[in-house]
């Protein structure tokens, strides 16, 4: 039997990495699309979401999708298609 003191380090440092770990990890895409039926099709670097969203419709169509939505919070935005 382990002693106590060990069981408790041991304790203390995987709650310390199960809460450091969704911390420090990062998604593909920054932010969600708003609603639901978005599909994340890719990111590129435009000037102004709606450039990115005007460019982008036609690929969108081109694939069956009607709406493109993109992720302005980063100078390389996502892009999601619905």
């Amino acid at each position: 039997m382990k002693a106590l003191r060990t069981r408790i380090g041991v304790g203390l440092a995987v709650a310390a990495a199960a809460v450091a770990i969704p911390l420090t990890s990062t998604a593909a895409f920054a932010a969600a699309p708003p609603g639901d039926g978005w599909v994340p099709v890719g990111a590129e670097k435009y000037p102004s979401k709606a450039e990115c969203e005007a460019k982008e419709l036609p690929y969108a169509q081109a694939n069956g999708y009607h709406e493109v939505w993109c992720d302005d919070s980063d100078p390389i935005m996502a892009i999601y298609n619905r």
